[in-house]
């Protein structure tokens, strides 16, 4: 679903359908865009292209989908100790999550646009069939939120500030008990 703040569809102009090619084969999904300003149509869709390609990278850990998103000049805002800033943050955060959560599926909620911002609202989902730190898998099912504020310059995304719910996931995966 696509609107805007009065509830316009913005469904002809805006094609949210890229390419597999751009998108992985199982492209990330969105559930509902709402466009908070008009914003031309190529900057739009360029904005797209590059978030769905952040959360792909996610969703895959292809490091191809990463460079497609992410400026080199990138800031991670809310940076946790231990994770390097720039683009290689991501890619140890992604590679170490997926070591835990191998299936691991993001899927976008709800995304709102809005000059050179975008929040989305995201739920990850997948099982815990790996290592994460001290804690081995069993299967057990994981099933949290988060948010992301990103900054988008020249098609590419140049700053995250991100929040997500790391106390579901921990107590899911039983490293805090409930």
């Amino acid at each position: 679903m696509i609107t805007t703040p009065l509830g316009l569809g913005l469904i002809a102009s805006l094609n949210l359908s890229l390419s597999a090619s751009a998108l992985g084969a199982d492209g990330v999904k969105i559930n509902d865009l709402v466009i908070a300003a008009p914003i031309p149509a190529a900057r739009r869709e360029a904005t797209v292209k590059a978030v769905r390609a952040f959360y792909d990278f996610w969703n895959t850990g292809d490091a191809a989908f990463l460079k497609q998103a992410i400026a080199e000049n990138f800031t991670d805002r809310t940076l946790p100790p231990g994770r390097p800033q720039g683009p290689a943050g991501p890619a140890a955060a992604a590679k170490a999550f997926l070591a835990a959560v191998p299936d691991l599926k993001v899927v976008v909620s709800q995304q709102i646009l809005a000059r050179d911002r975008v929040v989305s609202h995201l739920r990850f989902t997948g099982h815990f069939t790996g290592q994460f730190e001290h804690a081995k898998g069993i299967g057990q099912r994981v099933d949290f939120i988060a948010t992301d504020i990103l900054a988008i310059q020249a098609d590419r995304i140049t700053d995250n500030w991100h929040l997500e719910d790391n106390l579901t996931f921990l107590q899911q995966i039983g490293m805090i008990r409930r």
